[in-house]
């Protein structure tokens, strides 16, 4: 009986790899493959991910942990893609995104710290008492003032999908010690500055350890304060800047001076932003009324001055030439930045200037336009700062200060009996109040999110 044909060794070879290199060499070279994938997909949404370094924290709540795999896990299916879609850049505000794709197996619980309501606290609110808190100008002393009611003081912010740490002082001293945090910007800022400054003095068993270094008492006239906590060898520092950009002046023919804004060139206070570990900033009230509203022979770029010029448009020229600089100048691995949204107002009948009130509101409110509203400025707010190379974090306080109509002073900016009603505050906070909660969100980025290389691992 004749034996059959041999297969030739030239062709046994080709074909004995081909069916080798399926089983064994696929399972080597896909982690590869993977790997790159995911490379790629990480570098091309940096800076979209930057947008929500605050806005997306680590769940508090408790987590189900993982069932262990099986021992000999079925061959894993080949994968075309990247593991974790990219998240859009910028998202609309009003969208809740969702949380981050598996990382290494598990998945990331995340929520949106924007996304949540304030909450009646009679225990743990307000977290320094009324009146005791000497840094706190009369602008902002609502009790000292007169105000009779006390319930504006009893809000927590509560997101609805995890939970915040528990603000603590001495540990955000702790965080800050041998650093320099520095808020920058307006009138908004300085309110939140003397927040910062009575929440972390609670911290402090011996008050006279914290001083303003200069002397000063701290008053609306003047645009610096240094705060030394001298066990901590740290300071809370505010600079004025209304704008971040520079403030000029032209003169006419006449030789009569005008102001101007050069929104293509950085605030001269900048020089200070350099040496701060912690930046806080905001620009936003000073862009809605009076000659920066009207734009009219005001805004100035280059050497151009420019008859009329929208002042929407020169807002976000002006946040990105402080986006320019904050990317040239800071370092992220020394320095952490905030950019704190805007804050609501709440006039009724008017204006600021107007005959406009919020007198009388002694409660949140929990529906209506306002609750839902957010301004095109915080738009561009979050167009700029996504688009940044340095990842600056958004303090996206817009939505959690709409509830609020219940917080300003309304007539209780001065002494009782002096403040005309039809000239109420309705743009800044009493303290201790609704800047608080802004201060309890930059604990919390401190607490749950990566920092700066340089800094001492606690």
């Amino acid at each position: 009986m004749p034996s059959a044909p041999r297969l030739p060794w030239g062709l046994a070879l080709p074909l004995f790899a081909a069916f080798a290199s399926v089983p064994f060499v696929l399972p080597l070279t896909l982690p590869l493959l993977l790997r790159a994938s995911t490379a790629s997909s990480t570098s091309a949404t940096r800076q979209a991910l930057s947008l929500h370094r605050l806005g997306w924290l680590p769940s508090r709540l408790p987590r189900v942990p993982s069932p262990r795999p099986p021992s000999a896990p079925p061959p894993a299916p080949i994968q075309t893609s990247s593991p974790s879609p990219p998240l859009p850049s910028p998202p609309p505000p009003e969208t809740a995104t969702a949380a981050d794709g598996e990382t290494g197996g598990s998945e990331a619980e995340r929520c949106d710290v924007y996304d949540g309501e304030w909450v009646r606290d009679e225990e743990a609110r307000p977290l320094y008492a009324p009146g005791t808190c000497p840094y706190v100008d009369e602008a902002y002393a609502c009790a000292a003032n007169g105000r009779p009611d006390s319930g504006y003081t009893r809000w927590r912010w509560a997101p609805r999908h995890c939970r915040l740490p528990r603000f603590n002082a001495t540990d955000f001293l702790a965080r800050l010690r041998g650093k320099r945090l520095m808020l920058v910007g307006d009138s908004m800022n300085r309110n939140q500055f003397e927040s910062m400054l009575c929440i972390l003095r609670e911290a402090l068993p011996d008050k006279t350890r914290m001083f303003e270094t200069h002397g000063y008492r701290i008053t609306k006239g003047r645009g610096y304060f240094v705060f030394k906590f001298v066990d901590y060898d740290c300071t809370v520092e505010f600079v004025r800047s209304h704008f971040l950009v520079r403030e000029g002046v032209r003169f006419n023919r006449l030789g009569n001076s005008n102001p101007i804004l050069q929104i293509d060139r950085i605030d001269k206070t900048a020089g200070r932003w350099k040496k701060a570990d912690v930046l806080v900033f905001n620009t936003g009230h000073w862009w809605t009324h009076g000659k920066t509203a009207r734009g009219n022979n005001y805004y100035k770029e280059g050497d151009n001055l420019y008859p009329h010029f929208d002042s929407t448009e020169a807002y976000r020229r002006a946040l990105q030439t402080w986006a320019r600089w904050v990317d040239k100048n800071m370092d992220p691995a020394r320095s952490v930045v905030f950019y704190r949204g805007y804050s609501s107002a709440h006039f009724r009948g008017g204006d600021w200037d107007s005959g406009g009130s919020c007198h009388g509101e002694t409660e949140p409110t929990f529906k209506g336009a306002i609750v839902g509203s957010y301004p095109l400025k915080m738009r561009i707010a979050a167009e700029v700062v996504g688009g940044m190379r340095f990842p600056v974090r958004l303090l996206n306080v817009t939505r959690l200060t709409n509830f609020r109509k219940d917080g300003h002073p309304s007539v209780y900016g001065k002494p009782h009996g002096r403040v005309s009603k039809r000239k109420q505050d309705c743009s800044h906070w009493c303290l201790p109040g609704v800047p608080d909660a802004w201060n309890e969100l930059i604990y919390a980025s401190l607490v749950l999110e990566p920092n700066p290389s340089s800094w001492k691992q606690r």
